[in-house]
């Protein structure tokens, strides 16, 4: 049986703003254009290239502010995903850095799960992620209790799934950390040519790009920023959007939200990239680089896989404002070839991630086969 003829599902967390996690949804579904999409919560409105998909939602979907809040509901998913009835498929392909890998099969339904990370706020970011999120103090005290059990059912979930794809070797280190499995690593993608229609034209600013969250580290950003004096423009919007404007000198211009064609155009005449967060992989330095845009990274996480020191960009050592400042005032020095910056980028094509993704689906459903007769 070919792929073309399989009965397949696909299964995310959930679809409430747009991502890298979500960018890799839109791909699947657009490699399996009639496999309806399983997800606790999604805003149609939010998510680009799903309109003609067939989507099906949780309960939690009617639950109070469950659009704008679906954290609060963490606790629900996993029961949620358990409940969707998906023994008519003979292929399920789970995108999961939460709960939907958790999902029931029958025995002969084969289960893929591409990981984007094990969840991050139950392993190894548990402490800072309760005491970073803004909420009561009520509800910190409790969080724990909640994470110990959430950590129970996401390891021994893990063992639902029959096959692991990791997002990057990084990634796939902490799949066999925590859930003691092997995985095999399909890199997500660019999608390179959208970021060609303007002419690299590097001007004096630099760039900050992402969600406005703790982990993403702009503090670090800002802080350095304000003592360079240096122009900085910040795209993105998020729960720290207020403290972030108030700690920033009027050199550093926060853009808010913007569409992907004005990002496209903001990367091709930055300066560089300014990254300095740890990522399970990160697609936002792919897109600068793309551009011809070279990154400032921290050596950490999913950025040493995409990034070639001096050649497409450089790395600071130490996650703190004196090591990226330095970074800054070394990077102000060297000059970057741009077709140079460009080619790395071009490594993690959309059609590379298909192919492999095709490749690998199509080897596991044939050894699947073998062992289910």
């Amino acid at each position: 049986m070919s792929l073309k003829n399989l009965k397949v599902a696909l299964v995310c967390d959930w679809l409430t703003n747009p991502g890298g996690a979500e960018k890799v949804v839109v791909a699947l579904h657009e490699l399996f254009p009639h496999a309806p999409i399983y997800t606790s919560i999604a805003d149609r409105q939010k998510i680009k290239g799903l309109e003609k998909a067939v989507i099906h939602t949780s309960s939690l979907q009617h639950y109070p502010w469950a659009k704008k809040k679906y954290q609060f509901y963490l606790g629900l998913m996993p029961q949620a995903f358990e409940k969707f009835d998906l023994s008519g498929y003979d292929l399920v392909i789970s995108s999961s850095h939460s709960c939907a890998k958790g999902i029931i099969t029958k025995p002969r339904t084969l289960h893929i799960s591409y990981c984007h990370s094990p969840m991050r706020y139950a392993w190894e970011n548990s402490h800072s992620y309760i005491q970073e999120y803004e909420v009561n103090s009520s509800v910190k005290k409790i969080a724990p209790f909640f994470m110990h059990k959430i950590r129970i059912w996401d390891r021994l979930s893990a063992d639902r799934v029959d096959y692991f794809i990791a997002n990057s070797k990084h990634i796939q280190n902490r799949i066999h950390k925590y859930y003691r499995r092997p995985s095999s690593v399909i890199y997500p993608f660019v999608d390179y040519k959208n970021f060609q229609n303007y002419r690299r034209s590097s001007e004096d600013f630099f760039l900050a790009v992402g969600r406005l969250t703790p982990y993403k580290r702009f503090d670090l950003i800002i802080d350095a920023f304000n003592a360079l004096g240096l122009p900085l423009k910040i795209v993105g919007t998020g729960v720290g959007y207020q403290k972030l404007r108030a700690r920033a000198e009027k050199n550093i211009e926060f853009l808010g939200f913007v569409s992907n064609d004005k990002l496209a155009e903001l990367y091709s005449r930055a300066r560089g990239l300014v990254f300095p967060q740890i990522e399970d992989f990160g697609i936002t330095p792919l897109e600068a680089m793309a551009s011809g845009c070279p990154v400032i990274a921290f050596k950490k996480g999913g950025a040493l896989e995409t990034i070639v020191d001096k050649k497409s960009g450089i790395f600071f050592e130490e996650q703190n404002t004196a090591s990226l400042k330095a970074a800054i005032e070394k990077f102000t020095k060297m000059d970057f070839d741009t077709q140079e910056v460009k080619a790395q980028a071009k490594k993690f094509d959309r059609a590379v991630f298909d192919d492999k993704m095709l490749d690998f689906i199509g080897r596991k459903w044939e050894k699947w086969q073998e062992e289910m007769v």
